[in-house]
């Protein structure tokens, strides 16, 4: 590992500690600079400010997760539908989790997404991309009818977004919000099965 890694890590482990303990709006470049041993000039050769770390740590986060899902994703003998409810649910529950065991990371999710939301853009691009993977392996088998992979991606996103931070926007416990995400999941795939055209004998009849 080079030495800018190495230093890189220390500074990132320091702010995740004083994140979770004092809050991201009380810690101080300094006072991470002093937990790493450095002087408060020399952490700025590696992040140029508290808001970079906290990206960098968000990235962490994400991707670790990501690889986790991409894992269940890829499993031959979970159907599209299994592996669409797998990665909804794991989102559910890590980030229920998370936030259950350090509700001050809240602070972190609310400052990127005022101050850097490309970035949080950016995050949901991943995201959005194993969506896309699962899409396109239900059309390729007859499971979906989907025209435009992407969009309809973008738009599971939207609908489960309640379910990405959940203590943010609902006081359910756990179990109620899987409940509940069961049942989005249930719209959702509903709406991308195929559906099979009436016989011409069996057209409605226009009103």
């Amino acid at each position: 590992m080079s030495e800018k890694r190495f230093n890189c890590q220390k500074i990132v482990q320091a702010a995740r500690e004083r994140f979770s303990h004092f809050g991201y709006c009380k810690t101080t470049m300094s006072e991470i600079a002093q937990d790493c041993k450095m002087s408060p000039g020399n952490i700025y050769r590696f992040f140029p400010g508290k808001l970079d770390i906290a990206e960098q740590i968000a990235d962490e986060n994400t991707d670790k997760r990501l690889e986790n899902v991409r894992a269940v994703i890829r499993d031959k003998n979970l159907s599209p539908v299994q592996k669409l409810w797998a990665f909804l649910l794991d989102s559910l529950r890590v980030t229920f989790q998370t936030l259950d065991e350090d509700p001050r990371i809240a602070e972190v999710a609310e400052m990127m997404a005022r101050e850097r939301p490309e970035f949080l853009e950016r995050q949901m691009a991943k995201e959005r991309a194993l969506i896309a993977e699962i899409l396109s392996l239900g059309n390729a088998c007859g499971d979906f009818n989907i025209d435009d992979i992407l969009l309809t991606a973008r738009m599971i996103q939207a609908v489960t977004l309640k379910y990405k931070y959940p203590q943010l926007h609902s006081a359910l416990t756990l179990p109620q919000l899987e409940k509940e995400l069961d049942g989005v999941v249930d719209l959702i795939v509903n709406g991308l099965h195929v559906r099979q055209s009436a016989p011409a004998d069996q057209a409605p009849v226009p009103a």
